[in-house]
């Protein structure tokens, strides 16, 4: 059974380290009206794809075609040793160095936000 876009969108959004409140904050909806579109709940237009798509940092091709399975089973092809290192095949690399930067990047916003949030805290109820 091929694999629907929603179910698509999720793999990529979580491959990414996405939360669904990032996406919808992005998308300008409530994380409710997005997990609508994860789920099929809502009618997904090609403009709302183009946006996703952006997001995610992706083309819209890249989503229509993207293969779950396919992806994991390249990572399939890992090798351990002794002392619990993983050697990944170099093709997939990239890839995997690229979503550790987006994750990086992502707690890095979080650790702003947070930030942020204790010192509009701080300002308002004072010292902690």
């Amino acid at each position: 059974m091929p694999t629907s876009i929603k179910n698509k969108i999720k793999s990529i959004r979580e491959l990414k380290n996405y939360t669904q409140e990032y996406m919808a904050d992005q998308l300008g909806v409530t994380q409710a009206g997005y997990s609508k579109i994860e789920k099929g709940k809502t009618v997904l237009s090609f403009v709302k794809l183009v946006e996703i798509a952006r997001i995610l940092e992706v083309s819209v091709e890249d989503i229509l075609s993207f293969d779950s399975q396919r992806y994991f089973n390249s990572f399939n092809k890992v090798k351990g040793n002794n002392n619990g290192s993983i050697m990944i095949n170099s093709d997939n690399s990239v890839a995997l160095k690229e979503l550790y930067e987006d994750k990086i990047m992502l707690l890095e916003k979080l650790l702003n936000k947070t930030e942020e949030e204790l010192n509009r805290y701080k300002k308002k109820f004072g010292p902690l």
